[in-house]
This record gives structure tokens, sequence and C-alpha cells, in this order.
């Protein structure tokens, strides 16, 4: 059989589109008639590289997707006003994909005062949401520079935050703080249409019930008594790592001045010395004194923007959420407020009916009264149980972003730190090779001042120097 199919002849090639693999050409190959083996398969051509680049991302959650981004910075600070009226502009520029803005790049001048204002504002349109808030105000140094580059950054950290919280990036009072070119008309025109924007009272005061009220309030909720104990005791803590913090900047400024005062001396007594072997080094020495006294200026500054800004953000982070503790306690007493008034509606409902039938009119109106009472009592609970639930959310948000706040912090605290250092030791690293290449005079020369001749003169010192050239004669 085997020789009836060799007699037979090749075996015809498959007529269609050409193999890629060439297949049927290997029909033909001596080598494969005469092995006994089996066919190899075809070679497999390695993946070659897509020439178009991929853009994939790293992949994120919906919600995240969705989400719309912001990017805020606030510079340009410049004094405008007379001396009455002086104040710092910020120029606050934005970047954002939100569709809620008529462009996606814009920018706007604020004050101070305009920062404090949305702070404010939001805190009354948000009840128990944890606002970033500005930095303090401060009458006295607010113009210098060290103090303005400080506020400047502390700005923009909180219009940043504030942009980032799911629920504050919504508000509509944000949208005009960071686009509104008439800013200043605008919220005048806001203050006419809700008189009572400044009452800090939000949903509250929808209920109209007074919140205020003279009893102490005690918490029953564990949960909220162990965290407001915290507060106080971390509030502390921040108080006195920031004295701690101011006292080691101080420091570091008087040990700047130091070295500024070590390098005019140093530079006064090179400027006498005779011997160049001398002059020289001291000479040397005082420079190198005035980029030390440089050095320490700087990491002082830069200890204050790295880690002393987040220290006093975080201060007054506390303080907005014990406003949020104070709104959640006057909504329970509006609650309890509520329930009181419901009560007496119905003791009067209950006297109306005893009477019998007489007084129907009057017991139809109380009867309305008091619907209208256990419906305020209803709002008023959802009220205090919603921003219980909202403080909940908001006080882990506020733990997460501490822990990484403070942990970026240290981080560029110590970077700058060891970057300071660093310069300092290859400064007097240098110094001392200069000092010990001994047998090269030119390391420290200083090119000689020539003077032109003149008649000598009759001080103590012209005298001097004649008494020395006679006795070497």
């Amino acid at each position: 059989m085997a020789s009836a199919a060799a007699a037979a002849g090749p075996t015809p090639k498959r007529s269609g589109p050409p193999d890629p693999h060439r297949i049927d050409d290997d029909d033909d190959d001596d080598t494969y008639n005469q092995s006994s083996g089996p066919r190899a398969p075809p070679p497999v051509q390695p993946a070659q590289p897509s020439s178009v680049r991929s853009a994939t991302q790293p992949s994120i959650s919906i919600e995240q997707a969705a989400k719309p981004s912001f990017h805020i910075s606030v510079g340009d600070p410049h004094k405008v006003g007379d001396l009455t009226s002086s104040h710092i502009v910020y120029s606050v520029r934005t970047k954002t994909t939100s569709k809620a803005y008529k462009q996606p790049e814009f920018e706007v001048k604020r004050r101070y005062r305009d920062f404090l204002w949305l702070y404010n504002t939001l805190h009354a349109n948000n009840p128990g949401v944890v606002v970033p808030p500005p930095p303090e105000k401060q009458a006295v140094g607010r113009f210098e520079s060290n103090f303005v580059e400080s506020r400047r950054a502390a700005l923009e950290k909180m219009l940043n935050k504030t942009a980032a919280h799911p629920t504050l990036q919504h508000d509509a009072d944000l949208k005009l703080f960071l686009e509104s070119e008439t800013f200043n008309i605008d919220v005048k025109h806001k203050e006419r249409k809700e008189p009572n924007l400044g009452e800090s009272k939000g949903m509250l005061s929808t209920l109209g019930i007074n919140v205020g009220s003279t009893n102490k309030f005690v918490e029953q909720d564990d949960w909220f008594h162990d965290r407001r104990v915290y507060l106080d005791a971390l509030e502390n803590q921040l108080k006195a790592l920031l004295k701690a913090l101011e006292s080691m900047v101080t420091q570091r400024k008087a040990m700047a001045e130091a070295a500024g005062d070590f390098s005019a001396s140093l530079h006064a007594l090179s400027t006498v010395e005779l011997s160049p072997t001398l002059s020289g080094p001291l000479d040397a020495l005082s420079e190198l004194q005035i980029t030390i006294r440089d050095v320490y200026d700087r990491q002082a500054q830069q200890d204050v923007l790295t880690f002393g800004i987040i220290i006093e953000e975080y201060i007054r982070l506390i303080g907005s959420v014990k406003q949020a503790f104070s709104q959640r306690q006057k909504a329970f007493y509006s609650w309890h407020a509520a329930e009181s008034e419901m009560q007496k509606r119905k003791a009067s409902q209950d006297k109306l009916l005893r009477q019998g039938k007489s007084q129907q009119d009057r017991l139809n109106q109380v009867s309305a009264e008091v619907g209208d009472a256990e419906r305020k009592v209803h709002q008023a609970r959802l009220l205090f149980e919603d921003m219980g639930r909202l403080m909940r959310a908001e006080l882990d948000r506020f733990e997460r972003e501490k822990v990484e706040d403070f942990k970026s912090g240290v981080e560029t605290f110590l970077e700058s730190a060891v970057e300071a250092q660093k310069e300092l030791i290859e400064k007097w690293e240098t110094f001392l090779m200069q000092l010990d290449a001994e047998d090269d005079e030119t390391v420290f020369y200083r090119p000689p001042v020539i003077q032109t001749n003149k008649p000598a003169g009759n001080t103590a010192v012209d005298r001097a120097r004649a008494r020395i050239d006679e006795d070497s004669d």
C-alpha cells in the first residue's frame, strides 16, 4: 500500500489563497519524505509590540470616575488700598471637569474676608459637615512676606479640600466664590434674598422651632462622647506641638542671626590680618558662615510651610468639628422642643374632648395643630438622626485625611531637614579640603590691593612702619 501511494506521485496542492506557513510547499521536501517522524509544527512568529502607545490608566471606581475633579491654586498676593483700607488680594485659579461651571479654567480675585464668608456660609448650608476652615486673622505683621506666604498656602489647601469634599463641591455658594466676577454684588444680592443666612441655623430654622436652650447638653451616645473627649485631647496635644515647633523655628532664626554676626567678625579680622596664608582662610570661613545663615533662614521657613501649616490646619479643623457637634446639639434641642410643643397641643386637645361637642370648631383647629406638631417632631427626629449618621462619616473622613496629611507632612519635614544638613556637610567638606591643600598657595589667594604712590602719612601706623623699614636697613 505504501509503495502504491508512493507510485501515485506527489499530492496535488490545494487551491485557494496561499498558505502563510507554507505547509503545502513542505510536501515536496525530500528530507521530509525520507524521514519517518511526524511533521514539525510551523514556526510561530513572536508578537510584535504595537506602534500605538496604550493610554490605559489604572482602574478606578465608577463613583470616582463620575466625580468632578478640581485643581485650585491661590497665588499672586499683592497689597492694594490706601493706609486705612490696605489689604492683600489673591488670584484664585480653578481647573475643573465639573459641568456646573461655565469654563474648565477660570480665575478671580479674592481677599481674606471672602474666604471667611465662604467658610461661614458653607457651615450654615451644610449642618453636620466638617468644613475646612481658613487661617486665623492677624492684625500685626499681616503684610510680612513670610506671613503672606503661609496664609496663601493655607487658603489654597482650604479651597482644594473643600472642592474635594463629596458634599461641599456641589454647594452653590462654592461655585459663586470660585466663578463670580462680581462677587461682592452677588453676595449682597444673596443676603437681601436670604436675610437669615448669617444665623448659622441651616435646616433647623426651616422647622420654625427655637433651637436655643439654657439646659446643659448631656451626650447620650457613647460613640460621640468618646470622640468629643478624643478631640479635646488631640487639640491640646497639637497646640503643645505647635508651640514647640515655633520655639524651634525661633531658635533656627537666632542661629541664622548668630551666623551672620560671626561672618561679619571673621571678615573684619581677615581685613587686618597681614599674612595671606591666614587672611585667605578667614575670609573663606566668613563667606561659609553667610551660606550657613541662609540655610538656617530657609529651613526655618520650610519648617513652618511643611509641618507647621498642617498642625495649624488641624487645630482649626477640630474647631470646625466642634461646630458640627454644636449643630447636632441644636438639632437635639429642636427635636425635644418639638416634642414639648406637641405634648402641649395634645393636652389642649384632650381638654376639649372632655368638654364634648360644644367646642367642635376649636377642637378641629387644635386637632390640626396636633397633626402639624407631630409632623415637626418627626422631621426634627429625622434631622437629628441623619445628622448623627453624617457626622460619623465626617469623623471617619477626618481620621483618614489626618493620617495621610501628617504622614506626608512629616516626610516632607524630614526630607527638608536632611537636604539642609547635606548642604551644610558639603560646604564644610569643601572648606576642609581647601585647608588641607597646604602646598597650593592659590586656594585662598586674594589679589593684593594696588596702592598709588602718595606721600607718607603722619599717623601712628605710618610712623611705626617707617621705623620698621629703618631698622631693616
